[in-house]
């Protein structure tokens, strides 16, 4: 179950720790979303203040927010690798640290970030803990493969639904020109079968299942921050 407590304050704290844990000279994988945009922001005026780091964008909207609050950008194959990502999740489970993330729709960028990070944080507030993973799955799509991934998807017991558009017509289009499919299994008893199960369908660019990748989850509150530390790669 959802913890209750999110809001724009829990999302600053975590986000503003995070940028805290950035050291000089650090190439940081910025992430997508509204908790992680406050860790860009603070970084920017971390950045004003004399720190020396580089920005390695997860979406269009990231890249475009770090040069705004001015922080360089750059990208990961001018650097070949991450000192520390920072990124949000849609729902990650307490005891494991295994995350769904995708609701920005930015969740291929933000796996080949974060899974190439030295250290991987990831920002929530409390309404994202759970106890165990139950959120829809975002899986993106080739256009063309459509079709047959949804039957896949099926046959793996979800319930896929094309994301539509809030404000235009038609579907999501991610910023690698793909579909995204939210896919319902419920409760997931294995999340580190699925991922595999989903990598392996054809068509499939990407899923939001982050397994074994999360260094620690900084969950902002209204007070502070909480910490959970976890093993990962």
């Amino acid at each position: 179950m959802k913890r209750t407590g999110g809001g724009e304050t829990a999302k600053r704290h975590a986000g503003e720790r995070a940028a805290e844990a950035v050291d000089d000279g650090d190439v940081v994988g910025l992430g997508t979303g509204s908790t992680a945009a406050h860790a860009i922001r603070a970084l920017g005026r971390r950045v004003d203040a004399g720190l020396d780091v580089t920005g390695v964008a997860t979406s269009f909207q990231s890249r475009e927010l770090a040069r705004e609050v001015g922080v360089p950008v750059t990208t990961l194959d001018d650097v070949g690798g991450v000192d520390v990502a920072i990124d949000g999740a849609d729902q990650f489970d307490r005891e494991t640290g295994a995350l769904i993330k995708g609701g920005g729709a930015a969740h291929a960028r933000e796996k080949v970030v974060d899974a190439s990070a030295d250290r991987f944080l990831v920002v929530a507030d409390p309404t994202k803990a759970a106890r165990g993973l139950d959120a829809s799955v975002p899986v993106e799509v080739l256009p063309s493969a459509r079709r047959p991934v949804e039957a896949a998807l099926d046959d793996l017991g979800g319930e896929p639904t094309l994301r539509a558009a809030a404000r235009k017509d038609g579907p999501v289009v991610t910023d690698n020109g793909n579909l995204v499919l939210d896919c319902a299994f419920g409760a997931l008893a294995n999340p580190d079968a699925l991922a595999v199960d989903l990598s392996g369908v054809p068509g499939v660019v990407a899923h939001g299942l982050f397994v074994g990748l999360a260094d620690a989850v900084l969950v902002g509150t209204e007070d502070g921050v909480e910490r959970y530390d976890y093993a990962a790669k």
